[in-house]
């Protein structure tokens, strides 16, 4: 390069699925050249089914008329907002005054890095999940502030220990990210949880902001933070279109918040695009319109691929939570798991950069690898089905892999069995 990079970029890496798609394309190109099946992928969640068709329909149609191809405003046409205030109320039973509290993004993984700019200076210190979507710590160490990890671990229900968290010193703390239903542990969102929430963000000056994308996927009821009294006086909320929609591609998202809250993630955004294509904000208009009716079918598939998903978990040796919620399996692999034995992987693997090394710097490369991470190369390149390994999203991730359940029962029962095959041939 002609010019070094930015310092902001230094500590940041490639999105870990954009670097392993790589890899399993390269996989996957050798694996046609030996007459093999492709991989099977259960690792990004982007859900398999087709939108609500009255969206499609209104894509389809309003793109054929003259005018919808000009800039947009910044702020999303008033029928945007008024459906997402609408489905607020409706689903969440929270009032959203479309004209001020509402933004429209494009997809809500937008928002975490708009609210970032937003809001956070250098040396900012920010609260961010462990286990937890990365991109809260990479958006973080973009705008140069700090990410604080606060732990969640399984005895306590992949929940905040409130405890550790007021034992911090929070005094450099401007920021704190909530997901739930959690990604990637499944651990629901409560009414009790969003109250100690809003308190803690109360009380010490934290905005809280919350990622809300899976609250419609397999939950009795899908809570918002901001139904908590007050809550609106520090709390921001991401949603999106993507899972509850089956509108992953299309890019659809919303930030809520106060109304100040709001004209300054407008002010960053305004800088950034010249609004979202009006057809697609038409067809979001139809796909939030859609009754309970929806849901239902979309969880009843989920369901039904959960157990599925179990059954892998089973074969593989990894406990897990039948109850949980959202779009994934959460499951804990074991160190006696005959899956997670040391063995360098019959195609070069990440931990290896394809290179061949001496035996020396292979068992230390092997030793420095989570249980997670063994599990799932030696399930991709013995059986050829990609999990995702639970390091990619914190240390207390390691012991565990993910299953997505964007995969159609009969893929999931294809993977069922390779992985069984793998596992018989391995044990001998």
């Amino acid at each position: 390069m002609i010019i070094r990079p930015a310092v902001r970029t230094e500590n940041i890496n490639e999105y870990y699925f954009s670097a392993k798609l790589k890899e399993i394309d390269r996989l996957n190109a050798a694996r046609g050249a030996a007459g093999q099946d492709r991989i099977i992928n259960l690792g990004i969640g982007a859900p398999d089914g087709m939108p609500p068709s009255p969206a499609i329909d209104a894509l389809v149609s309003s793109a054929a008329e003259p005018g919808n191809h000009a800039y947009q405003s910044y702020i999303g046409i008033p029928e945007l907002r008024r459906a997402f205030s609408c489905w607020y109320r409706r689903y969440y039973g929270v009032e959203l005054d479309p004209a001020s509290e509402i933004q429209p993004l494009v997809g809500s993984k937008e928002g975490i890095l708009l609210l970032s700019l937003a809001f956070l200076n250098e040396g900012d210190q920010v609260l961010v999940p462990d286990p937890g979507y990365p991109t809260y710590s990479s958006a973080t160490a973009l705008v140069q502030a700090e990410p604080l990890k606060y732990d969640l671990v399984e005895d306590k229900g992949w929940q905040p220990d409130f405890e550790a968290l007021e034992n911090m010193d929070l005094s450099g703390v401007k920021m704190m990210w909530t997901n739930y239903p959690n990604m990637p542990t499944g651990a629901p969102a409560t009414e009790d949880l969003y109250r100690k929430l809003v308190d803690f963000g109360l009380r010490h000056g934290i905005m809280i902001c919350n990622d809300n994308p899976y609250s419609f996927i397999l939950t009795p009821r899908p809570l918002s933070i901001l139904g908590v009294p007050g809550a609106k006086s520090c709390c921001v909320e991401l949603n999106s279109l993507s899972k509850a929609h089956n509108m992953s591609g299309w890019r659809i998202g919303m930030v809520a918040a106060d109304k100040e809250v709001i004209s300054q993630v407008l002010k960053v955004k305004s800088q950034m695009d010249s609004g979202m294509f009006r057809p697609l904000q038409l067809a979001a208009v139809r796909a939030l319109e859609q009754g309970p009716e929806w849901f239902e079918a979309l969880n009843a598939e989920y369901r039904r691929r959960k157990v599925l998903a179990g059954r892998i978990f089973d074969i593989i040796g990894a406990e897990y939570d039948p109850d949980s919620m959202g779009m994934f399996l959460w499951g804990k692999v074991g160190k006696d798991s005959p899956l997670a034995a040391e063995s360098r992987p019959s195609a070069p693997g990440p931990g290896f950069g394809g290179h061949d090394i001496g035996p020396d710097s292979r068992k230390k490369a092997e030793d420095s690898r989570s249980l997670g991470e063994k599990v799932s190369d030696r399930i991709l390149y013995d059986a050829g089905v990609f999990i995702t390994p639970g390091f990619i999203f914190g240390k207390n991730g390691r012991d565990y892999i993910r299953i997505s359940l964007c995969a159609r029962p009969e893929i999931l029962e294809s993977a069922a069995d390779k992985i069984k095959a793998a596992k018989e041939k391995f044990q001998g």
